[in-house]
């Protein structure tokens, strides 16, 4: 396969893509899930706690990252450069733990007139199966969810720039 830079971005691109699919949705444990957006503003729940799940998190969607660079430009037969794949996966893995912990991708959102969408279909979690008005509202997509996704294609598509330089 001629590994020209396009060539290279598009099949790091792709490759990130799914290993951050993989990672957030199959290797993400549910407490995981539940704890890395903790800050201690919320009642009973601890900021470091959530802090060492989201690193927990991080940590294997990163691995999970690498796994999918380093296995799929094997089979294309794609030569990435060592210093830029571990470049690439620092700004993945960094940027996946500052909206991951949840409250700077909300405050981003605010301040970005964003806020309306980041609360939208804010759903019932089963623990609590309404909301605060004492409605039920059982949905899987949210807002919060959607611009969380962005924020990770985002930077999914610098570090595949990165890679593919």
């Amino acid at each position: 396969m001629t590994s020209n830079r396009a060539t290279r971005f598009a099949a790091a691109y792709a490759l990130l893509r799914a290993a951050a699919d993989v990672a957030d949705h199959w290797v993400q444990t549910s407490h995981q899930a539940g704890t890395k957006g903790q800050h201690d503003h919320h009642e009973g729940q601890s900021s470091a706690a959530g802090r060492r799940a989201c690193a927990a998190h991080v940590a294997t969607y990163t691995a999970t990252q690498a796994a999918a660079l380093l296995v799929g430009s094997h089979v294309v037969g794609m030569r990435l450069r060592p210093g830029r794949v571990a470049a690439a996966l620092a700004v993945s893995a960094v940027s996946h733990y500052v909206a991951d912990r949840r409250e700077p991708l909300r405050r981003l959102a605010d301040a970005t007139g964003q806020g309306d969408f980041y609360a939208l279909g804010t759903p019932a979690h089963p623990k609590r199966p309404t909301t605060a008005d004492g409605t039920y509202a059982p949905v899987l997509g949210t807002g919060a969810y959607a611009l969380d996704q962005a924020w990770h294609h985002a930077w999914e598509t610098v570090a595949a720039l990165i890679v593919s330089a």
